[in-house]
């Protein structure tokens, strides 16, 4: 999952993530939750033609799924969740894990520093993750600092069912080869972690 960031990114945005989808990226988080609805909608828009021809999801973030049926929320509400086909929602602690009900997915963050969010934490580290992701109801996503192939290996055998990154995808010279890199080691500590599970 990539996370969006006109504001890090090097060129146009949608152009950064067709790259992110052509290095196999499936789904994205639309944030820019600044942006008037009218223009967020027009993004969204784009988004979805982007990531359709992969039978990809665009989430967006907050409860407005911008005439979609995905929406990613924040710890703090709406619950109980509105009706969706995809509910996310990002947790940090075992008290928020705690409040979840419909959601199908969290993300578990910061797990690393991270540069997007400075002064959250303190960043949860694997074995921190590991902890979360026992008492997650429903399948985590790692995010927070998550920028190489080692933090990739590191947030799956600490029970990640996928990571989601920003920074690293936003603010690449090339997001294409970026999200490849990533997406191969992810792949293959998937694959190790499913091995070592046999």
């Amino acid at each position: 999952m990539v996370l969006t960031d006109r504001r890090a990114v090097q060129g146009a945005l949608v152009e950064v993530v067709a790259g992110a989808v052509g290095g196999g990226v499936r789904w994205v988080v639309l944030r820019e939750k600044d942006l008037p609805r009218a223009e967020r909608l027009a993004l969204a828009v784009e988004l979805r033609a982007i990531l359709a021809d992969v039978d990809g999801t665009l989430v967006v973030a907050g409860p407005d799924p911008l005439d979609g049926d995905a929406v990613h929320l924040p710890a703090a509400g709406p619950y109980p969740p509105p009706a969706a086909g995809l509910v996310g929602r990002s947790c940090h602690d075992t008290a928020e894990l705690a409040r979840l009900t419909t959601e199908h997915y969290v993300t578990l963050s910061p797990v690393y520093e991270t540069r997007t969010k400075p002064g959250y934490g303190p960043a949860l580290r694997p074995a921190g993750l590991a902890a979360l992701a026992k008492a997650s109801p429903v399948p985590v996503l790692a995010l927070g600092g998550i920028a190489t192939p080692a933090h990739i290996s590191a947030c799956v055998r600490a029970g990640a069912s996928g990571v989601a990154v920003l920074g690293a995808i936003m603010r690449a010279g090339d997001p294409k080869e970026a999200a490849a890199t990533l997406g191969s080691a992810f792949q293959e500590a998937a694959t190790a972690t499913r091995r070592e599970e046999q």
